[in-house]
């Protein structure tokens, strides 16, 4: 009896849609030519990782005006937002700040001419690339909307501004500065990134695993050097390195599931220097993904396996064998629990109507919003897709993946106005699902 009285609440409560869609819909486009200003404000000026000083204080600032009480440097330069409401549950709904360090060339009249120097000490151009400026956007709309409406939901809001997700590291990092212990604990938690792959205005949703495990994987293989033309009085460790690239494919080829997915690449390949000398070292960097933590672990134990076992085979002695060392800016899968996943990607169906709302593939791609959930697993989580191919280009290429500017590339230009005002309206309305009063 319980269950059909859910069940039938929801039923009424997405017939209800409809009707309070025209409001919402219409407070968003109101706001847009302001929102469109910030954007391309945030647009011109980005700011690497863990560097988003300014674009931290622009965003304090619009929270402090909304009236939620701020936190500013949590976790270094993140930012955390508070409204309560009355009774209720809490909802955390998360934007990311930084930008990559990547030359645009959009042709944007707004286009970013900044400039910095990362933590590896180079200095490069930057640019939002992967669309964070067009999320910090949609998320103050969202503020706007949910404060404008505040008699039609009861709880508690948390609006983080994240640092550093390009590295993978701004959500861990605000964890361990209290994210979790010096403000509310969130049931739910809710974010958004825009899509490459998905035309303008479309909402994309993935049930269960959406974005993958991502490991860096630096390993050295030694070597004893030498002449060229005496290869018979060296350990050569091309010729080794060579052979545990090869052998590396077997873990995805023969030894993982194949329903499982699984990918290890080696990105770079580095010995050497000259045409006639055996160098006594190779340098590989390798990328692992995966979406399970099991899948993760037989991958890099067998990186590990597979070095030792060539080095051994090459006749190396044991303090002269492969080392394998894997990074610390591991980024873990990101799991869409699947009730809430659900429940709103019917929310957003009854809003935005069926030809707007699709269920997608998962992606291979990293994104550290899964540590929020993974911190506390009791929660509700979900990110989805908002799309940002122009019509023009989705429509010239058929959808095309391949002939389209991808997110990080120095072309990616989303229809920004199509994708704040589509994540806008879609954040508010699951925030008042999730927030409903009652």
């Amino acid at each position: 009896m319980m269950r059909m009285r859910r069940a039938l609440a929801l039923a009424l409560a997405l017939l209800a849609q409809p009707a309070m869609a025209e409001p919402l819909r219409e407070a968003v486009a109101a706001d847009m030519p302001g929102l469109m200003d910030l954007y391309r404000h945030l647009h011109a000026n980005p700011e690497l990782s863990m560097q988003e000083v300014k674009t931290a204080a622009r965003m304090a600032t619009e929270m402090k005006a909304l009236g939620f009480t701020v936190t500013s440097g949590v976790g270094k330069t993140g930012v955390v937002a508070v409204l309560r409401n009355g009774p209720g549950k809490t909802l955390l709904i998360r934007t990311d700040m930084d930008g990559l360090p990547v030359p645009e060339q959009t042709g944007l009249p707004f286009a970013s001419k900044v400039k910095a120097t990362g933590e590896e000490g180079i200095e490069s151009p930057v640019m939002h690339a992967c669309g964070h400026d067009t999320h910090m956007t949609a998320w103050v709309a969202t503020a706007r909307r949910l404060v404008a409406m505040k008699a039609q939901w009861s709880g508690t809001l948390v609006m983080i501004a994240q640092p550093a997700e390009e590295r993978g590291t701004g959500a861990r990092a605000m964890l361990e500065d209290g994210l979790f212990s010096r403000f509310p604990k969130p049931d739910v938690a809710l974010a958004f990134h825009d899509s490459a792959m998905l035309p303008a205005g479309m909402i994309g949703y993935t049930d269960g695993y959406a974005y993958a495990n991502v490991d860096s994987v630096d390993l050295l293989v030694k070597g004893v050097g030498g002449h060229g033309a005496q290869p018979h009085s060296t350990k050569d460790p091309i010729i080794l390195a060579s052979r545990i690239v090869t052998a590396l494919q077997t873990l995805v080829a023969r030894e993982n599931n194949p329903f499982d997915p699984a990918v290890v690449t080696v990105g770079s390949f580095h010995a050497g220097a000259k045409h006639n000398i055996i160098p006594d070292k190779a340098e590989l960097l390798l990328t692992v993904r995966s979406f399970k933590p099991e899948v993760r672990e037989k991958l890099i134990s067998g990186i590990k396996r597979i070095a030792r076992g060539e080095g051994i085979a090459a006749g190396l002695a044991d303090e002269q064998l492969p080392v394998v060392t894997v990074k610390d800016e591991f980024t873990p899968s990101v799991f869409n629990t699947p009730d809430l996943t659900t429940r709103l990607s019917g929310v957003f169906e009854a809003r935005f109507g069926s030809d707007r709302v699709r269920k997608i593939a998962p992606t291979t791609a990293g994104e550290d919003f899964s540590r929020y959930w993974l911190a506390d697993q009791s929660k509700q989580s979900l990110i989805f897709w908002v799309g940002g191919v122009p019509k023009a280009q989705w429509e010239a290429t058929q959808g095309d993946a391949a002939k389209l500017p991808s997110l990080h590339s120095p072309f990616w230009a989303p229809e920004a106005e199509a994708v704040i005002s589509t994540a806008a309206e879609a954040l508010t309305a699951a925030a008042l699902d999730v927030l409903a009063k009652g």
